[in-house]
């Protein structure tokens, strides 16, 4: 039974599995037709202005 449950080999083991999500995402945007990118990336942002939409209501919320 080991004494520490946090290892170099599950720290490793993580590093890798974060090197290898980023290898697959790196080859799928490589793969992507620029239209679908544009669109994601519209996506995105509208997706980014919602989210800030929101915390300014909530801010706004907050000084009541």
């Amino acid at each position: 039974m080991h004494a520490n449950s946090y290892t170099c080999h599950g720290t490793g083991m993580f590093l890798m599995g974060a090197v290898a999500g980023m290898a697959a995402g790196a080859a799928l945007s490589a793969t992507m037709t620029p239209s679908s990118a544009r669109h994601l990336k519209r996506t995105a942002n509208k997706a980014a202005r919602r989210v800030n939409e929101a915390i300014d209501h909530l801010a706004d919320a907050m000084d009541m």
